[in-house]
């Protein structure tokens, strides 16, 4: 992010990135004219002085920042619709569409908060080794774009320009790419309390996590607070966005309980498999695109070769670690749930993919493997656990977003050098900020509002109680036999 330490354009002086490749002429027509202008752009660079050749390039990674920030944050943005198929696949058909409103309402409200306050908080004012930034309202372009914008003739947009292209990327590309890692927390919470929390209770709580407690964490780490001046890592948010959101999203299931009959009288756990198993598989294979962009862009640059070897080893180090977190969730699910149990394979991506998300920029390729790998086992474990304790988590987010996440941001120290003091410092602080602030919210809204529907809505389904329709109008709802 913006403040970890990173610097926007990983090479020093001049950088016009890897070289093109030639592409095929279909006949000789074509080559003239093609030679006849590379001659001329390149008499013309030979041309300029020092001092333009050197603007031309500042002003090339400048774009290229700025545009792969936007790229990047669009992928990111399409998890949400990842998070919407594995959710509303994983509910009972008569919460499906309720699943739908939470994801779109919550990416919503996480842009606009991410506006109002937010980002201000995360990274404006930040002191080093401090705790938050500034609490003024609203962030956007900044004078010396505005006036580049508005400048009449080239002349005067040469001269706004200079102060613009020093910055490294433009000011809303970078609110853009750190805005949708809000909505990726967010979305945690949703799945976890699924089927029983009411819409309203949900969007308020989620109005709170991104308005205040999700910045306030990132001004620590990527805000350059107290944690980042104790040299706490997490290159793209194994705890600071997974944790931060599995915390708030444990908190909640303790507020909210568990659906009714989940936990049975005699200990007896009852199964709800997925509704919609595809749309489940698609919204993981979403996910694990949109990866690509969170891990990725977090690179924080594409400005030369350095950048594209890092970003092309981050990359498959994501793919590793996901691909590994799979394997190992289906040889474990049989000895430990009874069954190869397909949603905890899938989870066992995810679990994966969160693993490697503190340090996936290692050149060491067979340590994806391997922290995927534990990442996957987790989840599988974790599910497990949660059953013990009578904690419902209808996704498994809590297992595949928290505990890898914890083992993730540990495992840093393994393959990347991290000390293991500070990652335990650092996981344990957010933890306790995140689940105490969280548990406080839910009890407030809990207490005010209520928090959980009730007991008629949970038995007819959100869909029909709350929003008056319903994802597949043509099917009949059978009666639960456990009521």
């Amino acid at each position: 992010m913006s403040g970890n330490g990173k610097r926007i354009g990983q090479e020093t002086g001049l950088s016009r990135g890897p070289a093109l490749p030639r592409r095929k002429c279909r006949g000789p027509s074509r080559l003239g004219p093609a030679l006849a202008v590379g001659l001329a752009v390149a008499g013309f660079l030979l041309l300029l002085p020092d001092r333009a050749l050197a603007a031309v390039g500042e002003e090339t990674q400048f774009v290229l920042n700025s545009f792969s920030f936007l790229i990047w944050g669009a992928l990111v943005m399409w998890m949400c619709a990842g998070f919407t198929m594995l959710e509303s696949g994983s509910v009972r058909t008569k919460n499906a569409s309720v699943i739908c409103l939470k994801n779109i309402g919550l990416y919503s409200i996480a842009g606009l908060m991410f506006y109002l306050v937010g980002y201000n908080i995360m990274y404006v004012g930040v002191d080093e080794g401090g705790w938050f930034g500034t609490l003024t309202l609203f962030y956007g372009t900044t004078g010396e774009e505005m006036k580049l914008l508005d400048a009449a003739d080239d002349a005067a947009k040469a001269a706004a320009a200079g102060a613009v292209v020093d910055n490294g990327y433009s000011t809303m590309s970078d609110w853009f790419f750190q805005m949708v890692f809000v909505a990726t927390t967010a979305s945690i919470v949703s799945g976890t309390l699924a089927e029983r929390v009411k819409l309203w209770s949900f969007l308020l709580f989620i109005t709170v996590l991104t308005a205040i407690i999700y910045p306030i964490i990132g001004s620590w780490t990527w805000g350059g607070g107290w944690l980042n001046a104790m040299g706490f890592q997490d290159f793209a948010g194994s705890t600071i966005v997974h944790s931060t959101g599995g915390w708030a999203a444990l908190a909640g299931a303790l507020v909210v309980g568990a659906r009714k009959n989940k936990f049975r009288a005699d200990g007896s756990v009852k199964v709800t498999p997925p509704s919609n198993v595809p749309a489940v598989t698609l919204g993981v294979f979403i996910l694990w695109l949109g990866w690509f962009g969170f891990n990725g862009g977090s690179q924080l640059a594409l400005s030369g070769a350095v950048d594209a070897v890092a970003i092309s080893n981050i990359l498959a180090n994501t793919n590793l670690a996901a691909a590994a977190g799979v394997i190992a969730a289906m040889a474990i699910s049989r000895p430990v749930l009874g069954r190869v149990d397909l949603l905890a394979s899938l989870n066992g991506a995810i679990g994966g993919l969160v693993a490697i998300t503190a340090g996936p920029d290692i050149v060491e390729h067979y340590w994806a493997v391997v922290i995927g790998g534990v990442g996957g086992a987790i989840v599988v474990l974790g599910m497990k656990l949660l059953d013990r304790l009578k904690i419902d988590d209808v996704v498994g987010a809590v297992p595949a977003h928290l505990f890898a996440g914890v083992w993730g941001t540990l495992a840093v120290c393994i393959a990347a050098g991290a000390d293991l003091g500070v990652q335990i410092v650092g996981i344990l602080a957010i933890g306790a900020f995140v689940f105490v602030a969280s548990w406080v919210v839910w009890w407030v809204i809990d207490k005010g509002i209520g928090a959980r529907v009730t007991p008629i809505t949970e038995e007819l389904g959100q869909d029909v109680a709350e929003l008056g329709i319903e994802a597949y109008p043509e099917f009949v709802v059978v009666p639960d036999m456990d009521d």
